[in-house]
C-alpha cells in the first residue's frame, strides 16, 4: 500500500476562503490510562516547511525528534494540555477538545484544520474537521508530531517520579506491563480514574477496605 504523503491544499483552500491565519491542530493522549492530554496548533510558513512531515505514527521516535527541532524553528507553534482532573470531570473527548481549544487561541488562528470528524464548540474561530487530517494536511502533520514528542517528554518525567509503571515507554497506555504495575503497585494521582481499568482497581481497593 502506498504511503499517502500530507500536503497543504487544505490550507490553501482556506486562504482563498479569506482566512490569514490557519493552523493544524491535533491531540494525543486520548487512549493512555495515565497522564494528560496534550493538543498542538501549528501555523506553517509555506516557503519554509520542513521535508519528512508524516503523520506522527508512522515515524520513529528519533525522526518525530528530529522534525519536532525543526519545526519549532521555522513555524508557529502553540501546545496546551488537558489534565487529568479535567479528563476526569469532563470525559476524555470534551477534554481533549479543551486541549485543543485552548492550542488555537494561544497561536490566534482564524482557521483551524482538526483532526478528526469534530469541532470542539469553543474553538473561538473558523474550522475544518478533516478525518484522518494527520495523513493528508501538512500542518496537521506538524501539530501531531509536535503534541506527541511533548506529551511523550511529559511521560519520560513522570516515570522518574512514578518508576514501574514503563511510562517512559508505554507513554501511560494499558500495555500488559502498565496493567501489571497498576494492580501490583496501585493507583497514582496520575491516572485517570474515569477509565475503566483505573476505575476498578479503585474499586477493588474500596472493597476491601470497607
Amino acid at each position: 500500500m502506498d504511503l499517502i504523503i500530507p500536503d497543504f491544499t487544505h490550507e490553501t483552500l482556506a486562504f482563498g476562503r479569506g482566512a490569514l491565519r490557519v493552523a493544524g491542530v491535533d491531540e494525543v493522549g486520548r487512549g493512555p490510562l495515565a497522564g494528560p492530554v496534550t493538543a498542538c496548533a501549528v501555523r506553517l510558513d509555506p516557503k519554509r516547511i520542513p521535508e519528512g512531515l508524516r503523520d506522527s505514527k508512522v515515524l520513529t521516535r528519533e525522526r518525530r525528534e528530529a522534525l519536532y527541532i525543526e519545526i519549532v524553528a521555522v513555524a508557529e507553534v502553540s501546545v496546551a494540555h488537558a489534565s487529568v482532573e479535567e479528563i476526569d470531570a469532563l470525559n476524555i473527548l470534551r477534554a481533549s477538545h479543551l486541549a485543543m481549544e485552548r492550542a488555537v487561541m494561544g497561536l490566534g488562528a482564524d482557521h483551524a484544520l482538526i483532526d478528526g470528524n469534530m469541532l470542539p464548540r469553543g474553538l473561538g474561530c473558523g474550522g475544518t474537521a478533516i478525518i484522518g487530517g494527520d495523513a493528508v494536511c501538512l500542518s496537521i502533520a506538524a501539530a501531531s508530531i509536535v503534541a506527541k514528542v511533548t506529551r511523550d517528554r511529559i511521560m519520560v518525567d513522570l516515570a522518574q517520579q512514578h518508576p514501574g509503571y514503563g511510562w517512559e515507554a508505554n507513554a501511560g497506555y494499558p500495555t500488559k506491563a502498565h496493567l501489571e504495575a497498576l494492580q501490583n503497585l496501585g493507583v497514582t494521582p496520575w491516572h485517570r480514574r474515569s477509565f475503566k481499568p483505573v476505575h476498578n482497581i479503585l474499586y477493588q481497593e474500596n472493597s476491601i477496605s470497607s
